[in-house]
C-alpha cells in the first residue's frame, strides 16, 4: 500500500516524518475537530512534536506493530486512517481515521478504512481489527457501521479527556467476516 486511489483526486498515501511540515499545516486546519478523538492532535502543535508524531508511527511499522497513511485530496493532506496496537501472535489491531472538516461528506474515510482493513486481512494476516469511538461521535459510529463491524459493548468511563471521563464503544471486523457481503 505505497499510494492507492480512493476516488477522483483522492489518494491514500504512506505519512512519514519528512512529511512533518505538510501534517503540521493539516493538524493546525483539523485540531479542533479531531482533537477530541484522536490523542496525536494535541500534541502535534509545532514541527518538532509533529515529526515525533510521525516518528512514532514509523518506529511502530519498522517494528510491525502499526501504520499511518494520509488522505490527500486534490494534493492536499486532509486526513488519514492508522493501525496500531498489532499484536502479530494473537492477530489483533486497532483502526483510527481522523479527517479535516473541508473534507468531510464524500466517503473518504469509509474507502480508506476499507482499504486498512484489507491490507491488515490479506497483507498482515491479522485475525481481528477493533474498532473504539466515544458513543457521541456519531460520525465515528456510522463509519464502524457501514464497514460492516459488530458492535460488542461499551467500557464505561474508560476514556480520560480534558479532565472528563467518557466511556469508549467498541467495534470489530474478523478476517473471515472480510470483506462484507
Amino acid at each position: 500500500m505505497l499510494t492507492f486511489p480512493l476516488s477522483d483526486g483522492a489518494e491514500l498515501r504512506p505519512l512519514e516524518p519528512w512529511k512533518a511540515e505538510e501534517f503540521l499545516a493539516h493538524m493546525d486546519r483539523a485540531r479542533d475537530d479531531v482533537d477530541p478523538w484522536i490523542p496525536f492532535a494535541s500534541r502535534s502543535t509545532d514541527l518538532d512534536s509533529a515529526r515525533a508524531t510521525l516518528q512514532r508511527y514509523a518506529d511502530l511499522q519498522a517494528a510491525g506493530t502499526g501504520r499511518i497513511v494520509g488522505i490527500w485530496l486534490d494534493g492536499t493532506l486532509v486526513g488519514g486512517t492508522m493501525l496500531f496496537g498489532v499484536d502479530a501472535e494473537a492477530g489483533n489491531g486497532e483502526i483510527g481515521v481522523w479527517l479535516e472538516p473541508a473534507a468531510q461528506g464524500r466517503g473518504l474515510i469509509t474507502r480508506a478504512c476499507r482499504a486498512m482493513l484489507d491490507w491488515a486481512f490479506r497483507e498482515r494476516g491479522l485475525s481481528r481489527v477493533q474498532w473504539v469511538t466515544r458513543p457521541d461521535n456519531v460520525r465515528s459510529l456510522a463509519v464502524a457501521a457501514r464497514l460492516g463491524m459488530t458492535r460488542e459493548g461499551v467500557l464505561r468511563e474508560s476514556f480520560p479527556y480534558r479532565g472528563k471521563r467518557y466511556d469508549s464503544e467498541f467495534w470489530s471486523m474478523l478476517a473471515h467476516e472480510w470483506p462484507p457481503a
